[in-house]
């Protein structure tokens, strides 16, 4: 049957209310996109537009062609709701800083 080397490799996604880590068994020479593809994370987040998020292994943003090695961990960046420099400067504008406004959100 072939003896096509495979790799193992996560894949992982996540929503601040929900995430998924799955490890998928891929072939040599796969590339990061493909890796998503057969991870089947997109059929447990039908509403993410998966192809318009960026990759990343490890925290460092890839492009979707990147060819994996055994012990990859794929990251799928979601696009931000809003932009943290924009965040700040609405903040400030409201003579508050990111830790205010954390305390101001739990109630304090």
């Amino acid at each position: 049957m072939g003896g096509e080397k495979t790799i193992s490799i996560e894949v992982v996604f996540a929503l601040s209310e929900r995430q998924r880590l799955v490890t998928v068994a891929i072939a040599c020479g796969a590339t990061a996109r493909e890796a998503v593809d057969k991870s089947g994370i997109a059929r447990e987040f039908p509403e993410q537009d998966f192809s318009a998020c960026r990759l990343g292994i490890w925290g460092r943003l890839i492009e979707d062609s990147q060819l994996l090695q055994d012990g990859d961990r794929v990251e799928i960046y979601r696009p931000l709701n809003i932009d943290p420099r924009e965040a700040r400067r609405r903040l400030a504008a409201e003579g508050k800083s990111m830790g205010q406004a954390d305390a101001d959100a739990a109630g304090d």
